[in-house]
């Protein structure tokens, strides 16, 4: 009753806009490291780091698992810290609907890559009891304001680039990640979106943010084309899905590219299998780009297979890919 109850809340949430999402549930198993191409990020002009308080103080947060009150809940996130002193940048690695921090953070590879490469990351979980993120403007436990009172955290007690932050998801949490473009004040860089830019839409005059979106043509929770979602899932879910309608992924991907402005295409090929559809000249110098994985399922690129969840191809390394991009994303 849990489940059908989260899943009318989110089918209901897919009506509205920027921040308002769909419902894209995602169990993946425990993954490990594929190793795969990743497509080069157009250089940007470094700018100096703007340390956080942290900085000052000296770091009191340290690798490992954490709780945080907030809004009345204990919150649970994963920290994994690069070496060094600092500033620096920070990730929001946020699971899909019915996962969890830690299979995200293996999924996923954000932790141990990113940290690897400088990032802070942060794989927090949803509120204890809910099957998945309460995306903004929803009622339920407050995800926004939490996942901003944890960067404020890590701000206070690491030594944070706050110029530098950024969010990336799988799914549901690639919906979330959308919608915090606007919910958090333009405060993100970055946003990286894995099976879920079509979730939610871009609110208006949203400030410039980069936008790198990755999705499988043969997506059967998420579909590609757009339409109902969970078409694999139980007959329940399945009505529930039938009474939304998605807009086709690369309408959503281009209804980011018109809210930023960007006059510019940079298509290609980068990998065999992969499409890319780039959009450039873009207000603040940010890109918008959409990588189609011809064939590919409700999966993430480059990592373990899950094969309920369709292909997950080998041609190219999301985790990789997003890194590029917010290496060369333009500084808040």
């Amino acid at each position: 009753m849990v489940r059908f109850v989260i899943g009318v809340a989110l089918v209901a949430a897919l009506a509205a806009r920027c921040g308002e999402a769909s419902p894209s549930p995602v169990t993946p198993s425990p993954a490990s490291s594929a190793s795969s191409a990743s497509s080069a990020s157009p250089a940007v002009t470094a700018s100096p780091p703007a340390g956080s308080a942290g900085c000052a103080a000296g770091p009191v947060l340290a690798r490992g698992e954490h709780l945080m009150s907030f809004g009345g809940l204990q919150r649970r996130f994963l920290l994994s810290l690069p070496a060094g002193p600092g500033p620096h940048p920070v990730l929001l690695n946020l699971h899909g609907m019915g996962s969890n921090a830690v299979e995200q953070a293996v999924y996923s590879r954000l932790p141990d890559v990113g940290a690897r490469r400088g990032y802070i990351v942060a794989t927090p979980q949803s509120a204890e009891g809910r099957f998945g993120w309460t995306l903004p403007h929803m009622g339920g436990p407050d995800d926004t304001g939490f996942l901003g009172a944890l960067l404020d955290r890590l701000e206070q007690g690491l030594c944070v680039d706050r110029r530098h932050e950024f969010a990336a998801g799988m799914s549901l949490g690639a919906g979330m990640s959308a919608g915090l473009v606007c919910a958090l004040n333009g405060r993100l860089a970055g946003v990286g979106l894995v099976a879920g830019v079509n979730i939610v839409r871009p609110c208006d005059d949203p400030r410039p943010t980069t936008v790198i979106a990755f999705h499988g043509v043969a997506d059967r929770v998420v579909p590609y084309e757009g339409g109902p979602p969970l078409r694999f899932a139980s007959e329940k879910l399945r009505k529930l899905g039938a009474l939304v309608k998605l807009p086709p992924v690369e309408q959503a991907a281009g209804g980011w590219a018109r809210a930023f402005g960007c006059t510019g295409r940079a298509d290609g090929t980068p990998a065999r299998g992969v499409r890319l559809r780039g959009w450039t000249a873009c207000r603040g110098g940010v890109t918008v780009r959409l990588y189609s994985v011809r064939d590919g399922g409700h999966t993430w690129p480059g990592a373990r297979e899950v094969p309920r969840l369709g292909a997950t191809t080998r041609a190219l390394d999301a985790t990789g890919v997003i890194l590029d991009a917010f290496d060369a994303a333009p500084p808040r």
